[in-house]
């Protein structure tokens, strides 16, 4: 077996399933009645953060049980190897050093190459906002596009729109999908004299982001412009970028230690430098540090991403919920449950262990989610009263940056409130007929109108609240769940940091090419497949 990431005792397992099947029986609400405390001792501020998971079905033996899990499968251990730089990324050969992205000089894990590369950042960065990096034609640029799929665009795109009262760069826009209307749509209004492009692949051989690229040069070469100097390349692949027509001093790599998922914190970063300057991208890095140093240092309970990581233990391997719902009250986190599903469901979403058996007990859950209010109205009906418990993350800032609007926000954090009690107290039949009691129903139609108006309840629910979503807010909550989810892998004995689930519908597609343009067969396709070719084959029918 690896050395480290073994996962946890079955003996550990098999007190925590004695403990959820108690649970299963007992509800939320009673916990508080027993323990008038309950809301502070099971709650944790760090840092401006505070997590409450009070409103979950755990209670003092079954978390000693979760921590006494985290202890036995070795996560302190594992957690400092990953800080020293350690080859943790076992099936890869490779470290894990997205921390050191964050690291201010003078720091342990700091890396000189990643602090020198942030400092061109900075210099680019400037120079672009300041109108001393122009376009060939000497236009400065308005518009900044970034294309990449995967890490390269979600990370970037949830911080972008999250830290939109920052920006006062140039405008940021995202390209992602191989889908032309992607490419069409982004660029329609854009002025191609005063567009840069920066293209965000770590191999420079992604097939949806060089097919952007191409798109990209090919448009501004349309409009009689020098292209190459439109362009900004974020790759570690230095001499694929430079064979494409980047200039050197335009490339800013980063090291294989960096997966794509966890790599907002450096170059992938540069067009939300561009947009919010380096000085509010700075501050991002701060707070992510900050939780790094958290995590790092913070015992047991103590610990908030230990905390949040053993919650989703409890529910998913003990309680058996097979989804969790992430719902923001914080309209500029619309992108956050999507960045949230990458980061947990590529890293976790695994059926062996470390050491290639396996896995004894499923792994992540469906990370799902949209912002509140927005989604009372569209899937909280399932949430209360579907067949399905989904434990639910509620976000919630106590400030917005709009104090004019002061009344907005007041509705919208007593709707995130309501949704948490609402899920945990639920409504008994008893009091669904008493509502409608008096309303002159016939008592059949009285018991029949009752029970469609009753809420089981007793579903769980965590809060994250913050103050304010600032840079450093969201550094602090980014960094937060990706120790969440690696402390869950670690707990689990599985590798967080490769995702070969990935590659096989790559292969497939890139040998579906030559048989879509004609230049091969489809004989070793299947027949589902072949038949789907042919019907692409046939005249466009009348719509």
């Amino acid at each position: 077996m690896s050395a480290g990431g073994e996962g946890a005792p079955e003996a550990l397992w098999k007190r925590l399933a004695s403990h959820g099947a108690a649970a299963r029986n007992r509800r939320i609400a009673d916990l508080f009645a027993a323990d008038p405390a309950r809301a502070e001792a099971f709650s944790l501020r760090a840092d401006g953060l505070l997590l409450d998971y009070s409103r979950t079905n755990i209670d003092p033996p079954s978390r000693a049980d979760l921590l006494a899990l985290a202890e036995a499968a070795g996560l302190a251990r594992r957690r400092a190897a990953m800080f020293a730089g350690e080859r943790i990324n076992e099936t890869e050969d490779r470290a894990v050093r997205h921390v050191a992205l964050r690291a201010p000089e003078g720091c342990d894990w700091a890396d000189a190459g990643a602090l020198e590369t942030l400092a061109r950042m900075r210099a680019f960065a400037k120079g672009v906002r300041g109108g001393q990096v122009q376009s060939p034609a000497g236009a400065p640029f308005a518009d900044v596009v970034n294309i990449g799929i995967g890490g390269s665009d979600l990370g970037p795109v949830m911080a972008s729109r999250a830290l939109a009262p920052y920006h006062d760069g140039p405008r940021l826009h995202f390209v992602s999908n191989v889908d032309s209307a992607d490419f069409a749509d982004t660029t329609r209004a854009l002025d191609p004299a005063r567009t840069l492009f920066v293209v965000a692949s770590k191999t420079f051989t992604t097939q949806e982001t060089m097919q952007n690229a191409a798109s990209a040069r090919a448009w501004l070469e349309a409009a009689g412009l020098e292209a190459p100097g439109h362009f900004v390349a974020v790759s570690s692949a230095r001499d694929r970028a430079r064979a494409w027509g980047i200039a050197p001093e335009r490339i800013f790599s980063f090291a294989d230690w960096v997966g794509g998922r966890f790599s907002l914190w450096g170059p992938v970063g540069l067009g939300l430098m561009l947009a919010i300057g380096p000085r509010h991208f700075d501050e991002m890095l701060e707070g992510a540090h900050a939780m790094d140093r958290h995590f790092l240092s913070a015992e047991g309970a103590g610990n908030m991403p230990l905390m949040l990581a053993l919650t989703g233990i409890w529910h998913r391997q003990v309680m058996g919920h097979a989804s969790r719902a992430v719902i923001p009250y914080e309209h500029r986190l619309a992108r956050l449950p999507a960045y949230l599903q990458q980061l947990e469901m590529e890293s976790n979403g695994k059926s062996v262990a470390m050491d290639g058996s396996p896995l004894a007990r499923p792994s992540c859950p469906v990370v799902w989610g949209e912002p509140g209010t927005n989604g009372q109205h569209a899937f909280f009906q399932m949430l209360h009263q579907g067949s399905d418990v989904v434990p639910v993350e509620f976000l919630l800032g106590k400030r917005g940056h709009e104090p004019g609007l002061a009344r907005h926000h007041l509705l919208l954090v007593a709707n995130c409130l309501a949704q948490g009690e609402a899920l945990m107290r639920g409504r008994s039949l008893e009091e669904s007929r008493a509502r409608l009691a008096g309303k002159g129903l016939a008592p059949d139609q009285l018991e029949r109108l009752a029970r469609h108006r009753t809420f089981a309840g007793n579903r769980p629910s965590t809060t994250l609240l913050y103050e304010r979503l600032t840079p450093r807010t969201l550094g602090r909550i980014i960094a937060l769940y990706e120790h969440r989810v690696f402390a869950e892998g670690v707990i689990l004995g599985i590798n967080s940091f490769d995702q070969w689930g990935v590659e096989l519908g790559k292969e497939l597609a890139t040998s579906l090419v030559p048989i879509l343009e004609g230049r091969a067969e489809a004989e070793d396709k299947d027949p589902s497949t072949r038949m789907l070719l042919e019907a692409l084959k046939q005249p466009p029918s009348l719509v």
